[in-house]
């Protein structure tokens, strides 16, 4: 190995590589620097699209209108800053209105935490707004329908209901005197009960247009009844057991005497009343109303209402009593003649009972008292005494029997 190193050509290959070597490295480290200076001088330019704008103002007593919700903005200057600013977006695009009063102004767009060795431009530069004072109104909710024409057959809609019913709107004396009307649109296609939704408000002006407003709720619930095909009948009632002795059924009235029925068309077509009413009387003495439940026929989906009121009158028997009144013969042959041994003289008092308006409206003439002689000889008998009566009513004689002497007349001389 010393001889080698010791050798002249040994001597001379190093060096030439060593010198190679040397060379290689010097010019790298030129182009480095080379490259390093020109980075560092480079300009750049990017440009930022929807970058927010905020608007400095009383927002608890004054309405701005005309502040863009975005604006574009350029930047220019060194790429060193360029690049950073542009990802970061740690600054502020903003409009200062706080010491303005109210009316309507060309005011700058300005900036805030942007490098001052960066070129900013904004776009658009500068903006028209209008300051007003802030009113906040409460409006009710109306209901609209839309699709009415697309629900089945027969099936209708009730009132409905929002809940809340009113909303709040706040917004400048320009904007709360334009408005016409609020309301929610509720879609009724294919509806066949009832529906209760969250529907988004909706404000109107005085032309009818939509105004874009946000209410305070912006969203209400709204139910809507909604009622299959209907038909309205009467009511059939019928009674049970018995009154007591004594007393009369005047009347059996239901309240209401119809009621409405929901269910399909084929199912009501069917339907001309509703039975199955029952009221017991054997419990009644005096007039009385009763509750009852009226019964859903096959089919029915539901009744309107679903109770009823039914009043039973009643009468309580009435008497009367006729004095004297006098006991015809019959049967009796043309060749005999009868006298009463008793009663003297052929009367008797007779007491009626029963419905006042029959006993009230009878006479005299509508009893006959009589007894029946027929086949009887001459003598002295004991026969019953009868009456036609009128139909209810009862009697109570003072005498149930008579006593009668049949004879023969008298030859004629």
């Amino acid at each position: 190995m010393d001889k080698l190193m010791d050798h002249p050509w040994f001597i001379r290959v190093v060096s030439l590589l060593l010198a190679i070597m040397l060379y290689m490295s010097a010019n790298v480290g030129a182009k480095t620097g080379e490259q390093t200076r020109n980075t560092f001088g480079q300009e750049d330019t990017e440009t930022l699209i929807d970058i927010p704008v905020v608007a400095y103002y009383d927002e608890e007593n004054l309405i701005v209108s005309g502040v863009p919700k975005y604006v574009n903005v350029t930047l220019q200057g060194p790429a060193s800053i360029v690049k950073p600013t542009a990802l970061q977006r740690n600054f502020e695009v903003y409009v200062d209105l706080t010491e303005l009063p109210l009316g309507t102004y060309t005011v700058p767009i300005k900036y805030k935490d942007i490098s001052e060795k960066l070129k900013v431009n904004i776009e658009p530069a500068s903006v028209k707004v209008t300051i007003r004072e802030k009113v906040s109104k409460r409006f009710p909710v109306g209901v609209e329908f839309f699709n009415r024409n697309k629900m089945p057959d027969g099936y209708s809609v009730g009132e409905p209901t929002v809940e809340p019913g009113t909303v709040t709107i706040t917004g400048s004396t320009e904007l709360i005197d334009d408005i016409s009307f609020v309301k929610a649109i509720v879609d009724l296609e294919g509806a066949t009960e009832t529906l209760t939704k969250e529907v988004r408000v909706r404000v109107y002006s005085r032309r009818g247009n939509e105004i874009d407003v946000q209410p305070q709720p912006s969203v209400v619930e709204v139910t809507v009844p909604v009622k299959s095909p209907s038909k309205t009948v009467p009511l059939q009632v019928q009674t049970t057991g018995e009154l007591p002795d004594g007393i009369h059924l005047v009347s059996v009235d239901p309240e209401p005497d119809r009621v409405t029925i929901y269910g399909s068309k084929g199912v009501l077509d069917q339907i001309q009343q509703l039975d199955g009413l029952k009221v017991d009387l054997d419990d009644i003495a005096d007039d009385t109303t009763v509750e009852l439940d009226v019964p859903l026929p096959d089919g029915v989906k539901s009744v309107d209402p679903a109770k009823i009121k039914v009043h039973v009158d009643v009468e309580k028997d009435e008497a009367r009593t006729w004095e004297d009144v006098p006991i015809a013969v019959v049967g009796l042959p043309d060749s005999y003649e009868a006298d009463f041994l008793k009663p003297l003289g052929g009367k008797i008092n007779v007491r009626l009972i029963g419905p006042p308006d029959i006993v009230r409206g009878l006479t005299k003439d509508d009893v006959r008292l009589y007894v029946d002689v027929s086949g009887l000889d001459a003598g002295e008998h004991q026969v019953p005494i009868q009456w036609d009566k009128p139909e209810q009513v009862r009697w109570e004689p003072s005498a149930e029997t008579a006593m009668v002497n049949i004879s023969e007349k008298a030859a004629a001389q």
